[in-house]
């Protein structure tokens, strides 16, 4: 399991309401919701406790919000430090004057505060720095001037004319001037952001294959000849054309509308100024040498940065859509890791978790096959038969399937489940903790067992790299990727909550304030003693303190524990709260949970306080309806045709139901049990127009597709939605985002709003 960071961080310099305010308006928040909530994350909170437990400081921003505000914070912040950094080198230069520290603290963006840098910034020698070491600057500023002509520029430059100093005749005197000039432009802040702004509006993007392939056959020959204005080319592109140079297939590059750029610039640099033959080679110069592959460079990284963010987006919501799957729950479950030449790798596991019996058995041996089999399903008798979806998994599926056809009595369900990251996680030291005395081979056959009991505990083992279902996750931006994917597995375990009883150490150290070394020591205590009996007791954890059971009191649920609200998300801090309500209805408080009567008598406005309001009050009054309800919805495994085994049993029209396993920004890829995902094109998802995938499918959603076409020598299936009939049971998909209030609904500080937050 990868290294969790910290989801807090500290400001070093104090955020002014100025800056408050640029997020709120970015954000479409109010200045003080934006403020408070960096309060909050300032005051070390996370991410997930804010969300649940904070909601009458932020107004009842969601976790996507907050998230958000978080990172726009952080950036400012980071804005803020370069700022003073960049005025500290400029005065220490002694060339900060009014105007160009106005327009260094007008400067919004890091690019622009860069732009603004430049001609200051500490560099290599060029050939604008040896012209004035060679003490030709004067002869630049005659030229920029603007009062001498082309033949005036000349007549000067004799004067400049000196052996010793490398300036031997009068052309060398004006190329050094020009040279001066050229770095003058291409460092000039409203020049180079207009350059970059035409470019980016007006440029392309051209790919072509490197030489030597253009006959090959390869993933990237839709590439080998291609062009798009940069400002439409998509994140997916981006990366696969980065892919493709990457494996030496193709090369790639912006091409700029040159001709009106030197236009633009000949306007805006030789206009006024008499020497305009001097000046138009400057223009040029400084154009083709300095600015062209400068710009190239920004708009390369720009592209990147961007398809990078879509990438990381589609990355956290997929993966979030994927833990939040269907539990199969507490039930017995035979799992099945599959494989033809190592045999097919077998490993019962309780419903609990825990591994009874394991064993190895051979497809090319049917006979032998059925029969231990048979004798591992009469001794053990489980619920559930998960089988891995690699190689071999419709062979096996299919004599296991035939297995139980000559059985009778009560039959195990059977259920195909994505063995993404199952080897990874055997291979890992999560898994050598976990199984100390199993062979490798084996726990591949746990995990996939344990992933259909609950897919949440048992893939926050593993990697989110290794799950499968990013775009190019491997060529993004590696720190982002992490931070998005460490929010989206905290969100996911803190939303459904996490039995401190029994969950494994990887699955408590995402719960908020708790991390891997107090998991390690909570669980520690916890063999020791065998359970907590409340969440009072999670105190006397080793260096477990106040502020980290503040933040994680709520999503630790202590089942059968002695306070009735241990398992619950009521947070212990509401524990009054809900005695005195209990009290108001003359009802033990015990008798209040699932007491639908009891609980709609409630007043719950007469409840409302300086720090709670009616968004926190419902989130108790559903709690205590549904006490430790899973917010997952009900199990329900997908039907594969079996007489579908491979891609070459595909025929065009075939309607098939499958499993969405990844979502990119071209579209899904489906499951349909022929070991080879098909992909559901963006424009056959639906009957309408769409421009997200995310509108009408989710990872793990059942859906009915119908088969257009195969192509099995590039191993390519094409699927589509439309007129395959309405679509199966909708899996788990991340709430959207609220849309915001308009400016009026806006409360304000010390307001009471009609949802009884008294906001302060």
């Amino acid at each position: 399991m990868a290294t969790r960071h910290s989801f807090t961080f500290t400001f070093t310099l104090p955020l002014p309401m100025l800056l408050a305010e640029t997020i709120a308006t970015e954000l479409s928040l109010a200045p003080w919701q934006v403020a408070r909530t960096l309060e909050l994350f300032e005051e070390g909170n996370t991410l997930p406790f804010i969300a649940r437990y904070r909601k009458e400081m932020t107004g009842a921003l969601d976790e996507v919000q907050i998230a958000a505000v978080r990172d726009r914070g952080q950036y400012l912040e980071e804005l803020e430090a370069r700022r003073a950094a960049v005025l500290e080198s400029i005065a220490e230069q002694g060339k900060l004057d009014d105007a160009l520290r106005a327009r260094i603290e007008a400067a919004q963006t890091k690019q622009l505060l860069e732009d603004l840098y430049l001609p200051y910034r500490p560099r290599r020698r060029t050939r604008a720095t040896i012209a004035r070491e060679r003490g030709l600057e004067p002869l630049a500023d005659l030229l920029w001037a603007g009062d001498a002509s082309d033949a005036d520029a000349a007549a000067a430059a004799a004067a400049f004319v000196d052996p010793a100093r490398e300036v031997p005749s009068v052309e060398a005197a004006l190329d050094g001037a020009r040279d001066i000039l050229a770095e003058r432009v291409a460092e000039d802040a409203a020049l180079r952001g207009w350059v970059r702004e035409l470019t980016r509006e007006r440029g392309l993007l051209r790919s072509a294959v490197v030489s030597g392939k253009a006959g090959e056959v390869s993933k990237f020959q839709d590439y080998y000849e291609y062009s798009e204005p940069l400002k439409t080319v998509a994140s997916h592109r981006v990366l696969a054309i980065r892919r493709g140079e990457a494996d030496e297939y193709l090369t790639w590059s912006i091409e700029a509308p040159v001709p009106e750029i030197l236009a633009g610039l000949q306007r805006r640099v030789v206009a006024g100024r008499r020497a305009a033959t001097q000046l138009g080679q400057v223009v040029e110069d400084a154009y083709k040498r300095l600015l062209a592959p400068s710009i190239s460079v920004e708009l390369r990284t720009e592209l990147k940065t961007q398809a990078d963010e879509e990438a990381i987006a589609i990355f956290g919501r997929n993966l979030e859509q994927l833990l939040l799957q269907s539990p199969a729950g507490a039930k017995a479950v035979l799992g099945l890791d599959p494989g033809f030449r190592t045999g097919v790798k077998v490993a019962l596991v309780s419903r609990t978790g825990g591994v009874q019996a394991t064993t190895t058995i051979y497809l090319h041996q049917p006979d032998r096959f059925q029969a231990e089999l048979g004798q591992l399903l009469e001794r053990h008798r489980p619920e559930l038969v998960a089988i891995g979806n690699g190689t071999a998994s419709r062979e096996t599926e299919q004599l296991v399937r035939e297995t139980l056809r000559q059985r009778s009595g009560e039959k195990p369900q059977v259920v195909v489940v994505s063995e993404a990251g199952a080897s990874v996680y055997s291979a890992s030291e999560v898994a050598r903790e976990e199984l100390p005395g199993l062979d490798v081979s084996l726990r591949g056959a746990v995990s996939i067992a344990r992933r259909l009991q609950d897919p949440l505990a048992e893939l926050v083992k593993i990697d989110p790299k290794s799950i499968g279902v990013g775009q190019y996750q491997h060529d993004v931006n590696q720190p982002r990727l992490k931070r998005r994917l460490d929010d989206v597995v905290a969100i996911c375990v803190n939303r459904v909550g996490v039995e401190v009883n029994t969950a494994s150490p990887s699955l408590l150290s995402y719960v908020a304030g708790i991390g891997p070394t107090l998991a390690r020591s909570l669980v520690k205590l916890r063999d020791e003693r065998g359970g907590f009996r409340s969440r009072k007791e999670l105190l006397e954890v080793p260096r477990l303190g106040e502020r980290a059971f503040q933040q994680a009191g709520g999503f630790l649920r202590v089942r059968g524990g002695a306070h009735p609200l241990d398992a619950t998300a009521v947070h212990p801090e509401r524990y009054r709260l809900v005695e005195r309500m209990a009290a108001d209805v003359g009802r033990p408080l015990s008798e209040l949970l699932e007491n639908e009567e009891a609980l709609e008598r409630l007043p719950l406005e007469r409840y409302v306080g300086d720090d709670i309001g009616l968004p926190t009050l419902r989130d108790i009054l559903d709690e205590l309806r549904r006490p430790g309800r899973d917010p997952r919805e009900t199990f329900e495994p997908p039907a594969f045709r079996e007489d579908i085994q491979a891609p070459s049993d595909l025929k065009e029209g075939m309607v098939l139901e499958g499993v969405v396993t990844n979502i990119v920004a071209f579209g899904a890829f489906v499951d349909i049990g022929v070991h080879q995902d098909g992909l559901v094109h963006i424009s056959q998802l639906a009957d309408r127009f769409i421009r997200d995938a995310n509108e009408v499918v989710a990872v793990g959603q059942r859906v009915k597709v119908r088969v257009l076409s195969v192509d099995l020598g590039r191993n390519r299936i094409a699927l589509t939605m439309k007129q395959a009939g309405p679509p199966a049971t909708r899996g788990p998909t991340a709430p959207a985002a609220p849309k915001p209030p308009p400016e009026k609904a806006i409360p304000r500080p010390g307001d009471v709003a009609s949802n009884g937050i008294r906001f302060r």
